[in-house]
């Protein structure tokens, strides 16, 4: 990770980790209160496994507030695909760099559809945009993993969705609500992800 961070200094780029996530109707549970010796029931009307996923790209760079840049996943296409295709990560790539309005170095994981040809013709493209592979099995190392860990924790846990329209939009919504503007968050991901910040 020193080498991705010296790459981003020195061409002034945004350092910037990508993570897709799924969630679902069936609601997540956690620990909460309750009178001594009655068990809390969650109870679901929606019994559909409707999901809905989620791709989120945190950027950092010193002397910047930190971003969070997303995208769910389209919910209808022609062709019947339910996850995000390489041009879905494309356009999510395209319009970080609109956004930032520099240079970006890009950290993901060897998900297949980073590894196409497709999005590896556009990453050879453009100039502007430096990617890193993390190694396997590294969640770790990821903030984005932090990212969903308070999202579930703020926007799904113990809820009981009413359909998979009310799934939807909570989890449109919570990023907006609960990251775009909290950099603190973004900087507590980032931190706790064991990197060292790019904060100055």
């Amino acid at each position: 990770m020193v080498e991705r961070g010296r790459t981003a200094a020195a061409l002034d780029a945004w350092l910037v980790f990508e993570d897709e996530a799924g969630f679902s109707t069936t609601p997540p549970t956690a620990r909460t209160w309750s009178r001594h010796g009655h068990t809390p029931v969650v109870r679901v009307r929606a019994r559909s496994r409707r999901r809905l996923s989620i791709a989120a790209l945190a950027c950092y760079k010193p002397g910047e507030p930190s971003r969070l840049i997303y995208r769910p996943c389209p919910d209808a296409r022609p062709d019947g695909r339910k996850s995000f295709s390489w041009k879905d990560y494309r356009d999510l790539i395209q319009t970080a760099h609109q956004q930032l309005g520099g240079p970006i170095v890009l950290v993901w994981d060897n998900l297949n559809t980073h590894l196409t040809a497709g999005i590896c013709r556009y990453i050879a493209e453009r100039d502007w945009l430096t990617v890193y592979q993390l190694p396997p099995y590294a969640p770790d190392l990821n903030p984005v993993e932090g990212i969903w860990s308070v999202l579930r924790r703020a926007t799904t846990t113990n809820r009981a969705f009413a359909d998979p329209h009310d799934l939807i939009t909570a989890v449109r919504r919570g990023p907006r609500q609960l990251l775009q503007y909290r950099h603190d968050v973004l900087d507590g991901c980032l931190a706790g992800s064991g990197l060292v910040s790019t904060r100055p």
